[in-house]
């Protein structure tokens, strides 16, 4: 079968964004030009086609990442849009992992927001071209520099801007093409679609003609062709232009920059242009690099449809009518109904049946996949989100997806005893699907714990639970996701020995742990010489180590950041088993780490608070109250927008209380920084509250 397009007329792009900046809206648009729908979706009246959950309808956000294929300039775009709520982040990340490229849309009245710098860094982790696209220009105090400005000062780039905004606020018309040196005017059609593009009008002509001077000394820096033809006085064709645009977005040196007002349906148009025109193909991207899940060899492959089959696994969610799904995103080669595909991770081989291209919640059945594409299959239970599809004579293992740690807990269980089994499989459905919500028992307890990235995460999850699988439950409050770590080195000994009558069990080894390099949860190293511990035991003492790291020495927690190394011990020719050796490893962990000065760590949460002026000296009061951290102060047209980073277990109901303290008019917006050390005096109160000494 031949492929549908040819793979430089492929697009696999995602939409980013601060929550409320218009990814939703933006998408919406960009369905309806390119034919996909014959109707606007909107946010606000809960009719938009990518917020198809119920829960996305009913809260006006999105919550899941929803894919969708249109066509533009005979070019597919593969288009995913993303959540801009940091309680879902893992859905961006999950993207970015498979795009070649995004949009990055910023607010023209807030500009570059909290969640606009999160999504910002997550690109740069995976060097994702992208453009920025300002919207809202249509806003009253929109400020198109001011957003240009923070570009610059926080994302330490190099924005290329190729429009000029023609009006702002309500006389907002439409932009000056720089590179066409044309007007785009949408003037008063309220679908946008019969806009006109005229002549620069005189009273525009000067400053359309500084701005491109601008552009195209900008573009001279980074490309040697268009300085010698500027510097030479050549003219410029728009052809030149484009593609030292293209060349420079695509090395990261530069990131073009349009203006429009996707609410009201000026300047959608030229984005689409743009991700044609500027935006990576597959074919562009590097080959991708793996290896080989036996040998542990380096391993590429190519975008090509002749190289081995290889793809990745980025998302698996439930879909009522057809099960379990699985997302992928094809590196090379193509994969066909009915052929198979080698499951690297767990080294298992299954029948591809059903293969399908989605439309956000709806789908479309087709025969064969090919490098580039972005699809989904159905799939049984042994596929997971970060799994590697491969052939069996020619594997590949592709990186996986670091996803960010939970940081709040609550206890769950069912509200009626017949219900505990549906309890616990709808969780490990919702837990396969994400990454970030995890299900763990309390050790001393026996209860059922469930983390996830923040209140409105797991409240959002209990919901589904209920709508989806039909479990009521009660959830408990939540509380802080603290860890354990060791703040010096120390050694250990554990010695298991049991004599009942016929075959004992022997276990003895001493291990020396130390904090691990910053960003290391765990790593084990066997120091032991002379054979005094027979290899077949040594894997054993590693895993009683993980094992007793579950539950901390100070208060239980998890323990993370550590370095352990297995230095001596002894063993009996006849008594010594894999178990004795486990335990003795725990045994002797637990010995260590109550020498090393352990400590606890608590998550930092990054805060953006936004206040009338008025306000701001009882915000920052209350903020100092709460052990926050100020960063910084800056003043956004009335408003003053506070940066801080502060401890989470001190902003639970924080919503609540800055409503109260700015008579509703407080926004904020928080995300998870990094785990950092407790004051002792917070330590103390924290293992006082555990062990039950004090009550909440």
């Amino acid at each position: 079968m031949k492929r549908r397009d040819p793979i430089e007329k492929v697009r696999n792009i995602g939409i980013m964004a601060h929550i409320d900046a218009g990814k939703t809206t933006t998408t919406e648009r960009i369905l309806f030009y390119t034919g996909i729908t014959h109707k606007m979706g909107e946010v606000d009246d809960g009719t938009a086609v990518m917020d198809w959950m119920a829960q996305e309808q009913e809260r006006g956000i999105t919550i899941t990442s929803a894919a969708t294929t249109c066509r533009w300039k005979n070019c597919r775009i593969n288009i995913i849009d993303t959540p801009g709520h940091v309680d879902f982040t893992v859905e961006v990340e999950r993207s970015l992992r498979v795009l070649d490229g995004a949009i990055i849309i910023l607010c023209g009245v807030g500009g570059v927001e909290a969640q606009s710098e999160t999504v910002w860094r997550q690109a740069d982790r995976y060097k994702i071209p992208r453009i920025v696209y300002i919207n809202k220009m249509d806003r009253i105090g929109v400020n198109p520099e001011k957003a240009i400005r923070q570009m610059q000062e926080r994302f330490h780039i190099n924005p290329l801007v190729l429009q000029i905004p023609v009006g702002r606020e309500d006389d907002f018309q439409g932009v000056i093409d720089l590179i066409h040196m044309k007007e785009i005017n949408y003037g008063d059609d309220l679908l946008g679609v019969n806009y006109k593009v005229n002549e620069i009008s005189d009273e525009n002509r000067e400053e359309a003609e500084q701005k491109r001077i601008e552009m195209l000394e900008k573009l001279s820096d980074i490309n040697d062709s268009i300085m010698e033809k500027y510097l030479e006085g050549q003219d410029l064709s728009s052809q030149d232009i484009t593609a030292a645009i293209r060349k420079g977005t695509l090395s990261l040196q530069i990131v073009p920059v349009l203006f429009g007002s996707s609410f009201k349906n000026k300047g959608v148009h030229p984005i689409l242009d743009a991700v044609v025109d500027y935006l990576p193909s597959p074919a562009d991207v590097p080959p991708i690099t793996g290896y080989h899940p036996k040998t542990k060899a380096i391993e590429q492959r190519k975008p090509l449809d002749d190289e081995p089959f290889s793809a990745f696994v980025f998302k698996v969610m439930n879909d009522p009518y057809v099960g379990s799904l699985a997302f992928f995103r094809v590196y090379s080669g193509k994969a066909k109904v009915g052929s198979s595909v080698y499951y690297c991770t767990n080294e298992q081989e299954e029948r591809i049946n059903r293969l399908l291209e989605m439309h956000s919640n709806k789908r479309k059945d087709v025969d064969e996949v090919f490098a580039g594409d972005i699809a989904a299959l159905t799939s049984t239970n042994i596929i997971a989100t970060g799994d590697t599809l491969s052939v069996r004579n020619k594997p590949i293992l592709l990186s996986s997806i670091d996803f960010p740690e939970p940081v709040i807990s609550s206890y769950i269980e069912p509200k009626s005893r017949s219900e505990h089994l549906k309890l616990s499989e709808a969780l490990n459905k919702l837990a396969k699907e994400d990454p970030t919500f995890q299900i763990r028992k309390d050790p001393m307890t026996g209860q059922t714990l469930v983390y996830g990235m923040g209140e409105l995460h797991l409240e959002i999850l209990m919901e589904r639970m209920s709508r989806e699988f039909g479990v009521k439950a009660n959830l408990g409050n939540p509380q802080v996701a603290y860890k354990e770590t060791i703040t010096e080195q120390a050694q250990g000994e554990g010695k298991y020995i049991r004599q009942s009558g016929g075959r004992g069990q022997y276990g003895h080894c001493k291990i020396r742990i130390e904090p691990a390099e910053e960003g290391v949860d765990f790593d084990f190293k066997n120091e032991t010489k002379g054979g005094v511990i027979p290899k077949e035991f040594v894997r054993p003492v590693e895993d009683g180590i993980r094992e007793a790291m579950e539950a901390g020495v100070l208060a239980g927690f998890s323990m993370t950041n550590i370095q352990a190394a297995l230095i001596d011990g002894s063993f009996h020719e006849e008594d010594s088993t894999s178990i004795a050796f486990k335990i003795a490893g725990s045994m002797a962990f637990k010995d260590a780490a109550k020498k090393a000065s352990p400590t606890l760590l608590e998550p930092i949460m990054s805060l953006e608070v936004q206040t009338p002026e008025d306000y701001l000296g009882d915000v920052v009061g209350d903020l100092n109250a709460r052990r926050a951290k100020i960063a910084s102060m800056e003043s956004r047209r009335g408003v003053q927008v506070v940066r801080a980073f502060v401890p989470m277990s001190e902003m639970f109901g924080y919503a609540t209380d800055l409503r109260t303290m700015t008579q509703g008019r407080g926004l904020f917006t928080m995300e998870y920084s990094e785990y950092k050390p407790t004051a002792p005096s917070v330590m103390e109160k924290i293992i006082a509250r555990v062990e039950g000494k004090i009550s909440y």
